[in-house]
């Protein structure tokens, strides 16, 4: 169910027609409102600051503070933010520093606006997106040795998976299979080992690929 407030958007490019044009596709969505813009990354964590956005659409490579640091910084600073990458960038040490650093969301700036308005709303739902060539350089990266039948996820860790692939948060798991948030902060620890993720994203790209579970919201784990 989408969110029934406007879904505050903060722009961060250093190029002004990227964003103005990125102004512009907000504007077109009337569940999205453009808030405000930055150029760089030092200025996207001061507008955090004063506007508080729902989302963030950072691109990669900036003046002063690349998109790095500043989703790093604002992941740590105000966690109900969410950072989604939209760059030009697909170099596999690109996916995984964002990843590393708290987005939510991978995106090559050819997405298109369907693709992208979808991004915000997952995000804000706590729902990774990323683009194809995201998900393959995560998946490329955590290659198992073994073939996916070998994973040996138990029942409840394929639960958990599955309610981290809807985008619940370890206290939303912990409240939906009536047990602790530490059991629950466990499982979700032996299932990034397992699989060898070291971000929930990850993780979820990697079950996704190898059908450990469904698709998510709707989907059932597989036995």
């Amino acid at each position: 169910m989408l969110p029934t407030a406007p879904i505050r958007v903060l722009l961060v490019d250093d190029h002004a027609v990227v964003r103005s044009g990125l102004a512009v596709f907000l504007m077109v969505y009337e569940e999205l409102q453009f808030v405000g813009e930055a150029s760089n990354g030092l200025e996207a964590i001061q507008k955090c600051a004063d506007l508080q956005p729902d989302v963030v659409l950072m691109d990669m490579i900036m003046p002063e503070m690349d998109g790095v640091q500043a989703t790093s910084i604002i992941r740590e600073r105000w966690p109900h933010i969410q950072v989604v990458m939209l760059t030009n960038f697909k170099e596999d040490e690109m996916v995984h520093s964002a990843m590393r650093a708290g987005a939510i969301g991978y995106l090559i700036k050819n997405a298109s606006a369907g693709d992208l308005a979808l991004a915000i709303h997952q995000a804000v739902m706590g729902r990774p997106t990323l683009g194809p060539e995201a998900a393959a350089v995560l998946i490329r990266g955590n290659q198992p040795i073994n073939p996916p039948s070998h994973y040996e996820l138990t029942v409840r860790e394929k639960e958990v998976l599955q309610l981290m692939a809807d985008g619940l948060n370890n206290l939303q798991i912990a409240s939906r299979l009536i047990v602790s948030r530490s059991t629950v902060k466990f499982h979700v620890s032996s299932v990034l080992t397992k699989l060898g993720a070291t971000t929930r994203t990850e993780a979820v790209a990697i079950a996704l690929q190898n059908r450990l579970i469904g698709p998510g919201k709707t989907g059932k784990f597989l036995p």
